[in-house]
């Protein structure tokens, strides 16, 4: 098969890295990539959110099957216009990626499918909203409606932080992502990720994972796209993914079915687990940044004939082939992530870390100038590993971050501390 991914970010890379395992891959090319992934597939320079751009590219490299990794070009509607082409695609249509794109959508989803979740109330008026906070009072969870690429959460411990925030996003800090907010009952809890391959009528778990949102170490400081992940989540146990499946993912599939819109590709459920219970914090249309990473080193060869029998609608006749063995990821990020940072800073030492089945570093923010690494992103790379425990994968991912040399560059040293 002639493959095309869409992104340029590590979980596209991990995925580049997995598809490439397969000998079914004759050709790789991934749009617009990065640094990392230039190494092993073919990248290519293209809106990945022009539907027209993406087909060209289709048509003149003779795609047959195109995975999508982002949420914006699923939320713009690109896997629709690929679909009409006659492509195979992995990933939802517009309609069916709303679960991501808009809060109250989801919500509206879970209140028809008696999904359990947080209690919430939506607004598109500051005003009452700023009122339904003074009646509540905090902790409280404030969220952008839109898609605010991972960064239109507030989890406001105190009522001034909470109408903060309805002040931020009613003033356009998230752009239209902000126009409409839904504000959300404190759930408290352990949080997890649970992800399953759809393709309209079959759910597959193909794994679980938790990672790190918050920039310092014991889990402190402001919220990012996540500072590292680990899998499997030992609080997803058996009985607890069962009962999302059963309580929450399957009612929701069927919903969207019956709404005439079915979900095809993964669906990414954030879950907060409170006394053997799971709730749905949140959905997300696409895989994890950086739990991909995780699953990808995990899953290996496999993951592409997973997402092929999702894309053919033939999940029902799929299995999934799981090692016992764990994965870890740290992230690096560059100096004064999630705020301002610079670009352009020189990576070195990368050629010192041995990359196989069980040990890779993943790029999410790089690009190649003079024949060196730079850093043009918050955050740069993904040092994954896997062993047969998680303090081994952990062990080996922090003794290859040693041999890089970026000072401009920082990480947390504690990924995985609830699970040790």
């Amino acid at each position: 098969m002639n493959i095309l991914i869409l992104g340029s970010g590590g979980r596209e890379h991990s995925l580049a890295w997995a598809v490439m395992q397969n000998p079914k891959c004759d050709k790789l090319i991934v749009a617009p990539g990065n640094a990392g992934i230039a190494q092993i597939a073919t990248c290519a320079s293209v809106d990945i959110e022009d539907a027209g751009e993406v087909l060209a590219l289709c048509e003149a490299e003779t795609i047959d099957f195109v995975i999508i990794g982002p949420e914006a070009p699923l939320a713009a509607g690109v896997a629709d216009r690929l679909r009409d082409a006659g492509l195979l695609v992995f990933g939802p249509s517009k309609e069916a990626a709303r679960l991501e794109a808009s809060k109250s959508f989801t919500k509206e989803i879970c209140d028809a499918a008696k999904a359990p979740t947080a209690a919430y109330a939506h607004f598109t008026d500051a005003d009452a909203a700023r009122a339904y906070i003074r009646e509540n009072g905090a902790p409280i969870v404030i969220k952008a409606d839109g898609l605010a690429a991972g960064k239109g959460v507030i989890v406001a411990m105190d009522e001034q932080t909470a109408l903060d925030a309805i002040d931020d996003m009613f003033g356009g800090a998230f752009g239209s992502a902000g126009a409409e907010v839904v504000i959300e009952e404190f759930m408290e809890g352990e949080e997890a990720s649970f992800f399953v391959l759809c393709d309209g009528k079959t759910a597959l778990p193909i794994g679980t994972a938790q990672d790190h949102k918050r920039v310092g170490e014991g889990d402190t400081g402001l919220n990012t796209g996540g500072m590292g992940a680990y899998s499997p989540a030992p609080v997803l146990t058996e009985a607890l993914q069962k009962q999302a499946l059963d309580q929450i993912i399957e009612p929701t599939l069927a919903e969207m079915a019956r709404r005439g819109t079915p979900y095809h590709g993964v669906l990414y459920a954030g879950l907060m687990i409170k006394d053997g219970q799971a709730r749905l914090v949140e959905y997300n249309v696409r895989f994890g940044d950086p739990e991909c990473q995780v699953l990808m080193l995990r899953l290996g060869a496999q993951a592409l004939d997973l997402m092929h029998a999702a894309a053919e609608e033939r999940l029902a006749e799929a299995r999934v082939n799981w090692a016992d063995d764990h994965a870890i990821t740290v992230v690096m990020a560059a100096n004064g992530y999630p705020g301002s940072y610079e670009k352009g800073s020189v990576i070195k030492g990368l050629d010192s870390c041995s990359e196989d089945s069980s040990h890779m570093v993943f790029h999410a923010g790089t690009t190649a100038k003079d024949g060196q690494i730079t850093a043009t992103g918050g955050r740069v790379l993904n040092v994954t590993a896997r062993g047969a425990t998680l303090q081994e994968a952990r062990d080996q991912a922090y003794a290859m971050i040693d041999g890089i040399d970026w000072p401009q560059g920082f990480y947390r040293r504690d990924i995985g501390w609830r699970a040790l």
